[in-house]
């Protein structure tokens, strides 16, 4: 039987959605990334939804990029193309015009921390663990972490973890203001519907148009920042560097990088 990627479910007006790849570790692959894409854009055309929440089935939230998967085939696309359209789908909740919340409830690493970031509220699991470590695979960050990052922690800190591409827990998350809080594992999800139901009880044509003077007053353009992360990736993908810590990473042992 074929396992639906991503499933959707209604309690009262708010929309959750489950990546729902629990073997894979809901990494970000073609499978799952279309029919992600898919759920948005119905959730973007139903005018009753009043907060969305994603969250993940199993351990892990969203563990990134599938190397195993196809997902780095370019076929005929540009490099930095392709790149970019590995990320298109989760940068399409940007869109959203209702609060999106991320219910972490796993592991969430590069491309899968990237999915709740660009999330406008994220409630994690005290004990899994979170990070950008596209450094220790010799790759560039992509879905507009780079640029989130700062603007969520400020800059030291997020140059921190940018450069060191180290993991951290659910608490250090909520500590660096990451998360907007750390719970216990099982709490995770009921935590993120109470604060989706009392977003939902709130007048949602203030809501909408709050979220919408929020991030405008912010300047807030991260899927530019994105499109100039996809070229920068896309490079270092290029390189011997990301190759040696992809296959590390596949074989579980320490990268050996040269620097080129």
């Amino acid at each position: 039987m074929t396992e639906t990627a991503v499933l959707v479910s209604r309690r009262d007006l708010v929309c959750e959605i489950t990546l729902n790849r629990p073997a894979h570790r809901n990494a970000m692959s073609p499978e799952l990334l279309g029919p992600f894409q898919q759920v948005i854009d119905q959730v973007k055309a139903d005018r009753e939804i009043r907060c969305v929440v994603i969250t993940g089935s199993g351990a892990s939230f969203c563990s990134g990029a599938d190397f195993r998967s196809s997902l780095l085939d370019l076929g005929d696309q540009l490099p930095a193309d392709a790149a970019y359209a590995i990320y298109r789908p989760f940068l399409t909740i940007l869109d959203v015009a209702v609060p999106v919340i991320a219910a972490m409830n796993g592991h969430a690493i590069g491309g899968g921390f990237g999915l709740g970031l660009v999330c406008d509220l994220r409630v994690a699991n005290r004990e899994a663990r979170y990070g950008a470590n596209f450094a220790r695979l010799g790759v560039h960050s992509g879905m507009a972490v780079s640029y989130l990052l700062p603007r969520i922690t400020g800059v030291p800190r997020a140059a921190e973890l940018l450069f060191t591409g180290r993991v951290f827990s659910g608490v250090e998350a909520a500590e660096m203001g990451i998360a907007n809080y750390a719970v216990e594992p099982g709490e995770v999800l009921s935590k993120s519907r109470e604060l989706a139901a009392e977003i939902a009880a709130c007048a949602p044509a203030a809501v909408r148009m709050m979220k919408r003077s929020l991030y405008r007053g912010l300047n807030w353009d991260p899927r530019s920042a994105g499109e100039i992360e996809a070229f920068a990736q896309s490079r270092t993908l290029e390189m011997a560097d990301a190759k040696e810590g992809v296959a590390a990473l596949l074989e579980k042992r320490q990268p050996q990088f040269r620097g080129v």
